[in-house]
């Protein structure tokens, strides 16, 4: 049992590697709470695509209406698919990966593939010299003025939020996850892992089409799906991508202090935190990647020191987009307009 009042649990925000051994203390997941988590996510998820299919009955733009909670339960399986990728939903690697495989085919995403492109993420986050692996493509004001003008132009495309939120995500989920890019000379498993899930994924259409038909299955998972993705993505950069995170280069870096203070603190409104599974809580996360995602709130309540690091509220979070260039002499992200103020 940890006292609270003990020093040595409270070592200040910026003792990073005092904190390890804190979070140790909650990465042992609870089986029946993980039990209840997924059948509270995936029971109302099967139940909203349902509904949603007999509301177009009524009129398709009625079960529309359904579309977004239905979206914002396929997220949330998708951040129990996260955390079995961590081995921290049910703490039982083979457990953990076969629910994370199964998950895996409603999300369109190949497990094993993910879960190896999210461990370089982890391992790398916020290492200026090991970017490009599973996070967001951020270049320095520098590396930026050393384009070409076509260059330039493409970069800018890539960081629009029409292309980042809405082109992205659907090339993402649709297209780019049913090849194992990035690893396609990494060995066998991520191609068996993107193959199986691509074949899983394709029986369980046919299925439904078969069913309901293919114009009705498309109106319905269609919209899910893109609207899911463009939420998954935007969680996936305001994390990351926020005025006072953190980037360095070795041996400046450092994985303790890079993971504490290069991930925000997303704080959401309680409905929202839900839904998104606490991945708000994202330095906690990435100093600790074990710590199960419904014990996440457990560290902010005995440690509410913790809640003001890297914190962004949801108006805040909008202004992230425009933060596009890394200024390594100001260590911080800045826009465009900053950015040729400086060149």
């Amino acid at each position: 049992m940890i006292d609270p009042t003990s020093a040595d649990v409270h070592p200040g925000a910026g003792n990073e590697k005092a904190w390890l051994k804190i979070l140790s203390n909650y990465r042992k997941p609870r089986i029946e709470r993980s039990l209840f988590e997924l059948a509270v996510t995936l029971v109302p998820f099967v139940l909203l695509w349902a509904a949603t299919w007999v509301s177009l009955v009524y009129g398709y733009w009625f079960g529309l209406i359904l579309v977004i909670p239905a979206a914002g339960f396929l997220l949330r399986l998708f951040m129990l698919q996260h955390d079995c990728g961590h081995g921290s939903l049910f703490g039982r690697r083979r457990w953990d990966d076969w629910t994370g495989r199964a998950i895996g085919i409603l999300t369109l995403t190949p497990y094993d593939y993910w879960r190896r492109a999210h461990a370089e993420h982890h391992a790398s986050a916020g290492n200026l010299d090991e970017r490009g692996v599973g996070d967001i493509t951020t270049l320095t004001v520098a590396e930026y003025a050393a384009l070409s003008p076509r260059g330039k132009l493409a970069y800018r495309l890539y960081r629009h939020p029409l292309v980042m939120f809405g082109i992205g995500p659907a090339f993402l989920f649709l297209f780019k996850q049913r090849l194992p890019f990035g690893m396609m000379r990494a060995g066998a498993l991520p191609w068996v892992s993107t193959m199986a899930t691509n074949a899983a994924v394709a029986i369980l259409a046919a299925i439904l089409i078969w069913a309901i038909g293919i114009v009705p299955f498309l109106m319905v998972h269609l919209p899910i799906v893109l609207l899911a993705g463009s939420a998954g993505v935007w969680l996936f950069y305001v994390q990351h991508q926020f005025e006072d995170t953190h980037w360095s280069r070795p041996p400046e870096w450092d994985f303790p202090y890079a993971a504490m203070h290069g991930a925000s603190h997303y704080d959401l409104p309680s409905p929202l935190r839900w839904i998104t599974g606490n991945i708000g809580m994202h330095h906690i996360h990435h100093l600790s990647s074990k710590v199960p995602f419904y014990r996440l709130p457990e560290v902010l309540r005995d440690h509410p020191e913790l809640a003001g690091l890297g914190r962004i509220g949801l108006r805040d979070s909008l202004g992230c987009v425009k933060l596009i260039l890394w200024d390594e002499n100001a260590q911080r992200l800045v826009t465009l307009r900053e950015a040729k103020a400086l060149l």
